[in-house]
């Protein structure tokens, strides 16, 4: 087992850039989102833009990055069967499972935004792009706790996070809207 580090490595750096691109091409959405509401030509020629880079951030970085961090995962359970065992690892699973739901529906919305079709506002797409925050938050303290949390404190922690983050989205909206005046 002395390459389980190296593996374990491979994981993290493939964990680190999948998040990245989840983090970058919701923002991405916004800003996709919001050129469809400008005029012509502006609108035609950052669509244009947007789709480029969102399909090249897609499909170069984040999928790939899925992908990978998702074998090297199987990997280091097979080298480790004993972690399968421990409740922090189900908990862990458990927000895997949510995050690569989280990437079907990002896949989804990148599909429509593509062909211009446009279900969304901006302001979902930010609060949207806080999910993904949330997953990250919850698996780095449960693998760095090795830890299933007291249920209790890590419900009432993950709550409190999230009603941070809708009131600094609240904050933000109104001060976006203050400086559109």
């Amino acid at each position: 087992m002395e390459y389980y580090n190296y593996i374990k490595s491979l994981h993290l750096i493939f964990v680190i850039t999948w998040f990245a691109g989840l983090f970058y091409i919701v923002r991405l959405f916004v800003y996709q989102i919001e050129a469809n509401g400008k005029p012509s030509p502006e609108k035609e020629i950052l669509q244009k833009q947007y789709k480029i880079m969102t399909y090249r951030l897609w499909y170069i970085i984040t999928w790939p990055s899925a992908v990978l961090a998702i074998i090297f995962a199987f990997w280091l359970l097979i080298l480790m069967p004993v972690w399968l065992q421990q409740p922090w690892m189900h908990v862990k699973l458990g927000f895997v499972v949510l995050l690569i739901a989280y990437q079907i529906k990002c896949h989804l919305i990148f599909k429509e935004l593509q062909n211009d079709i446009v279900n969304y506002s901006s302001n979902f797409m930010r609060l949207w792009n806080e999910g993904a925050t949330i997953i990250l938050f919850a698996v780095v303290f449960l693998v760095i706790l090795k830890n299933a949390f007291n249920w209790i404190y890590g419900v009432i922690g993950i709550v409190l996070f999230s009603v941070l983050i809708m009131l600094g989205f609240k904050f933000y909206k109104k001060i976006r809207a203050k400086n559109k005046s």
